[in-house]
């Protein structure tokens, strides 16, 4: 695998180093990953094809912008998106579990996020981003997912946080203490 820091990439620095121990992790494992970006367009995506040889890991980016796409694209319930509204734990889950669906990957992370200037609400800020991982075989009760609050430090800003925090979350969490190789 390549020096992170020797890769030619318009993205920043941080960015390329998390797509590589994703890539890294991932190919490791023999596992695939599937993404559906909302607030992020793809920038996840993006950094993961940056790394030389993604395409033994990446199985596919779905870009639901809008919320007729989640729900054509990714089977989000119309119901869900009305009730919850596209930045929730609800869809962000359903966009995971749709992108497994509609793939072979074994792993697929969703975000969902409002990241300004405008759109924002009292009740969910610019800067709210939601995300969910799904794991093929997992127990669809079995919810994994996060909202966090991004400093509003600009458009660019809370969508390199988010993606930052997306790739986080499709590393594999470490072994239990005492259990380190």
């Amino acid at each position: 695998m390549p020096d992170p820091a020797m890769i030619d990439t318009l993205l920043p620095p941080e960015l390329i180093a998390a797509a590589t121990r994703v890539v890294e992790a991932y190919r490791a494992a023999n596992r695939r990953i599937a993404l559906a970006e909302s607030c992020t367009g793809g920038l996840v995506a993006a950094a993961l094809t940056e790394i030389p040889g993604s395409s033994d890991v990446l199985e596919a980016s779905i870009v639901t912008y809008s919320n007729e796409a989640k729900a054509a694209l990714l089977r989000v319930s119309t119901d869900v998106l009305e009730t919850f509204g596209a930045v929730s734990v609800a869809v962000a889950w359903s966009m995971a579990r749709g992108a497994l669906e509609k793939t072979g990957a074994d792993t697929a992370v969703a975000i969902t996020g409002v990241a300004g200037p405008g759109g924002g609400s009292e009740k969910k800020p610019v800067g709210t981003v939601v995300f969910a991982r799904a794991d093929r075989g997992g127990e669809a009760t079995d919810i994994h997912a996060d909202r966090r609050q991004f400093d509003d430090n600009g458009r660019g800003g809370i969508r390199l946080q988010a993606a930052l925090c997306a790739l986080e979350l499709l590393l594999p969490p470490p072994p239990p203490a005492g259990l380190e190789p």
